[in-house]
């Protein structure tokens, strides 16, 4: 039985590409065009606007995307005019490269075209006056606290029992998860 041996998949050397304010996706679709192999990693982001909130996609470096090309034996000057790009991040005057490993580890932590973010759980309900909820790091990691008010910016008003006092902290809604 004859048994197919895979290489390990070496990373190719990335370039920077700076792009226009909010253009991420324009420059995406544009070097596309050019067949050049284009990533800008995103993750979701809670956005408040007239008093609604929606998780949408966001990039994760706004203002850049990366472009898989080594900039020693690349032909990299067509990207600079390309719609939605501003300029490369360059040493000198070459692009500077990106080790491809670094984009590896990024895409493998998408889940639907997405960043997943281990370190941040969401509720799946938004927190409520009265919740009861648990702090996530810092100095009062592991403690149980009640929120006594909601903020601005998913900045939270909640009330500690530190030895066996009332203590408000104001923390932001990613430092602590539901009960």
């Amino acid at each position: 039985m004859l048994q197919r041996l895979t290489r390990p998949q070496i990373p190719t050397p990335w370039i920077v590409v700076n792009t226009q304010p909010n253009r991420e996706l324009v420059a995406l679709r544009n070097l596309a065009r050019q067949d050049f192999r284009a990533y800008c990693p995103m993750i979701v982001k809670r956005i408040k606007h007239a008093g609604a909130t929606k998780h949408l996609p966001r990039p994760l470096f706004p203002g850049y995307v990366f472009v898989n090309l080594d900039p020693d034996h690349g032909i990299w000057r067509p990207i600079v005019s390309t719609l939605g790009v501003r300029s490369l991040v360059k040493f000198g005057d070459k692009p500077a490269p990106l080790d491809g490993g670094f984009i590896l580890a990024l895409q493998e932590r998408e889940d639907n075209g997405v960043i997943v973010r281990p370190d941040v759980v969401r509720p799946t309900e938004p927190y409520m006056v009265g919740q009861k909820v648990r702090m996530n790091g810092g100095p009062f990691d592991g403690a149980v606290a009640t929120i006594l008010t909601l903020g601005e910016r998913d900045r939270l008003l909640v009330l500690l029992d530190i030895l066996k006092r009332g203590v408000r902290a104001q923390v932001h809604a990613d430092k602590v998860r539901p009960l």
